[in-house]
């Protein structure tokens, strides 16, 4: 008779063996535990992270949370590269996950970042993009040369491939979908996830995208734009500026709400409100009015490509934001932080932004070696829509920042890349009157996560968009570019049902 203990040892023997033999290729897991005591076990074997740990959080009822493990830690894939990870794994998972983007020059590992997809039921997956200063314009940390890299494209998807090792162990299981959505700096990543990491998510959202330089060196041209003698604006002459577009343009969509359909089809001109000899106060000088014509316009370089993108007209109100619109020649943000990348792309410690030059200056900077692993600009999508890959790009008409003619370009380039494949796998949305991310006296949230996992899971293709405004009744049709929403000419104007997409007045 076999002892029982002896016989226990027995039974343990091919479990013993199955996870030797898969020791090496997947994490252990630790999904049999309750709750608490699975998030309290987690430890950095699980996704080979240093200094992790888990916290559980409980449901928070006013804020609309589940109750979740936050798990943090650092990933060093090379050494000197330290980036900092935090996951989120809600009790009530839905099987699936959703990778976040950070903004300006840092990463984002907030829980507001989060919160949408956890009260969604999605592990979250976020970094600080390989350096910890949560500043949006410092790029002190530019002197190591592997948080540049971390910070190019290294760290989204190291953050990624450990998450899915981690939701693994967690869960038990491997997830069932992930996505990943991001704006501003984030909608740079989401497009380096797609170009060249195509296998990280299933679907990506990339919205108001600073996928190029071509975003700093804007700033630094309409900066130096201002700056001209006589080509400064006030505030009230900002204001004065935006009440003419707005009179003339923006009952286009067939309603008056402070919002352009498409500015690029507004053929108001600057020189209306020129001074006439003798007239002072609401006018603007000749100064003035060059200065407009150029900022709407843009400035090409010699090869075609933007040195300064155009900004829109209805939303001048915006401009402060990221652009010395007083006529310093500075902002806030220093040219979107392109003034401190000096040494990075042109290759001396010091260099006069004031005298920029759109010809010779900006093509040197696009060609320099941070360029090339930072610019997220190829059109070629073939591997990740090949794959059955999703992307969606929407963006503000009213961004001061990166410009919505960025976004067109680029959805344009990847159209003519990849041909019909295109249509099947890419949605490009305007948002009317929306500023960058946020903001604006348009409707300026829609729900793309949603957007996308009907995508995935059913097959069908969302053609427009429903975008609604916080604190307000505001609530908007968005079609899928290049067609516009045009209200019906009756019933309630905030029913989306009232309107329909129409083609876009010269295609633009």
């Amino acid at each position: 008779m076999i002892h029982k203990k002896a016989a226990l040892a027995v039974a343990a023997l091919p479990l013993l063996a199955t996870a030797c033999s898969m020791q090496g290729t997947q994490p252990a897991s630790i999904a049999a535990l309750g709750e608490m005591d699975r998030c309290s076990a987690v430890s950095g074997t699980l996704f080979g992270a240093r200094e992790a740990q888990g916290r559980w959080v409980a449901a928070d009822a006013n804020a609309a949370l589940p109750a979740y493990c936050e798990v943090t830690g650092t990933l060093s894939p090379a050494a000197g590269s330290n980036i900092g990870v935090v996951y989120r794994l809600p009790a009530n998972w839905n099987g699936k996950l959703l990778g976040i983007g950070g903004g300006g020059w840092a990463g984002n590992v907030t829980l507001m970042g989060a919160a949408e997809g956890l009260k969604k039921g999605y592990a979250t997956l976020q970094t600080d993009a390989g350096h910890s200063g949560t500043s949006v314009w410092d790029l002190s940390w530019t002197s190591n040369p592997e948080a540049v890299t971390d910070f190019q494209y290294r760290a989204i998807h190291e953050m990624t491939v450990a998450g899915k090792q981690l939701a693994r162990a967690y869960y038990g299981r491997p997830q069932d979908r992930s996505y990943f959505q991001g704006c501003s700096t984030g909608g740079r990543m989401a497009l380096m996830e797609a170009q060249r990491f195509p296998g990280d998510y299933e679907a990506i959202i990339s919205a108001a995208p600073v996928y190029s330089l071509q975003v700093q060196t804007s700033a630094v041209l309409r900066n130096n734009t201002f700056a001209q003698p006589g080509a400064g604006f006030s505030k009230a002459q900002l204001q004065l500026v935006n009440d003419a577009v707005l009179k003339a343009c923006d009952a286009q969509d067939g309603v008056t709400d402070d919002v352009i359909p498409n500015p690029r089809t507004c053929n108001w001109k600057p020189a209306e409100l020129q001074c006439r000899p003798g007239q002072s106060g609401q006018c603007l000088s000749s100064a003035q009015v060059n200065a407009l014509e150029t900022l709407y316009r843009g400035i090409r370089t010699p090869d075609g490509e933007w040195a300064m993108f155009p900004l829109s007209m209805g939303g001048e109100l915006g401009w402060p934001l990221f652009i010395g619109t007083e006529g310093t020649g500075q902002d806030a943000t220093g040219g979107g932080g392109l003034t401190s990348l000096t040494p990075l792309i042109l290759g001396q410690p010091t260099f006069d932004f004031s005298r920029l030059n759109p010809d010779t200056d900006v093509p040197r900077i696009r060609s320099s070696e941070f360029a090339r692993a930072y610019e997220a600009v190829s059109p070629d999508l073939s591997a990740f829509f090949g794959r059955g890959g999703k992307l969606i790009l929407w963006h503000g008409e009213n961004d001061p920042g990166p410009s919505p003619v960025g976004t067109i370009d680029y959805a344009n380039k990847v159209a003519r890349a990849v041909g019909t494949r295109a249509d099947q796998s890419l949605r490009t949305f305007m948002l009317p009157g929306v500023e960058h991310c946020r903001g604006g006296p348009g409707a300026d949230m829609v729900d793309t996560i949603d957007a996308v996992d009907r995508w995935i899971e059913t097959g069908q293709a969302p053609d427009v968009l429903i975008a609604t405004k916080a604190d307000s009744a505001m609530k908007r049709l968005v079609c899928r570019y290049p067609q516009v929403a045009r209200y019906r000419g009756s019933g309630d104007q905030n029913d989306p049902q009232n309107w329909t997409c129409v083609a876009n007045q010269n295609g633009a």
